[in-house]
Formats: C-alpha cells, sequence, structure tokens
C-alpha cells in the first residue's frame, strides 16, 4: 500500500451540516471540515453560479488559481482551463483540475461537491 504521507493518529467524525467554518460568496455555500493535517470542504453551488462572477471578486485573479482534488455528490459543474480545453462534471465524478480555469454550474440543479484539497483557501479575500 501506497503512504499517502498523512499520519492519522485519532479516531474522529464530524458533520458538514455543523461545520468548523462557513463562506458564502456569491450563489456559494463553502461548509470546511478540519482535522490534524487535513480539511475537507462540502462546495454548494447554486443554478447560475460562475467562478467568474462569484469568486472573481474576491479573490482578484484573472482565472482560478487553485488546483482542486474532489468528488461531485449531485449537480453538474463545467471547467474551462485557461487553454480553452473543457470538461463537463457529473454526479459521482472524481476529479483533479489544475490552476488556471473558470467553471461554472449546468442546469437547474445545485451543484455540491467534496473537496480535499482547496478547501482550506477556497473563496478567502486574497
Amino acid at each position: 500500500m501506497a503512504d499517502s504521507g498523512m499520519n492519522v493518529t485519532k479516531f474522529e467524525a464530524k458533520s458538514h451540516d455543523s461545520p468548523d467554518e462557513v463562506r458564502t460568496p456569491d450563489k456559494s455555500r463553502i461548509e470546511v471540515v478540519r482535522f490534524p493535517g487535513v480539511t475537507l470542504g462540502r462546495f454548494k453551488f447554486e443554478p447560475g453560479w460562475k467562478w467568474s462572477e462569484c469568486i472573481k471578486p474576491i479573490v482578484k485573479t484573472d482565472s482560478c488559481q487553485m488546483a482542486h482534488v474532489g468528488h461531485v455528490v449531485s449537480g453538474t459543474l463545467t471547467v474551462k482551463m485557461d487553454d480553452g480545453s473543457h470538461k463537463t462534471l457529473g454526479p459521482g465524478t472524481s476529479y483533479t483540475i489544475p490552476p488556471g480555469h473558470d467553471a461554472w454550474v449546468e442546469g437547474n440543479e445545485h451543484f455540491v461537491g467534496i473537496e480535499v484539497m482547496s478547501a482550506e483557501q477556497y473563496a478567502k479575500p486574497s
């Protein structure tokens, strides 16, 4: 078995329904749960959410400069890289997204994703 570099020493469980921190930019709810050495986020985006409209004004970069690793619980999100390539992510999809992208919710269903990499800093003012 590969070593993930993470050393888990305590049995713990937390609910995203009562998170350690909540951020609520426009059309967004980021619920952050922290454990020693790892932070997880439940990202909820409303229909009509678009990174360049809802998060860009907070972080003040031309495109999202965070790397993401996560899993889509529900809804659909399209991610467009700065080079023009794009993918649409739906329920049951796990993903990695490098820095340099925009993203938006497709359709009329809320997007819900669990993030295991970017949750600590996502949507925090620069």
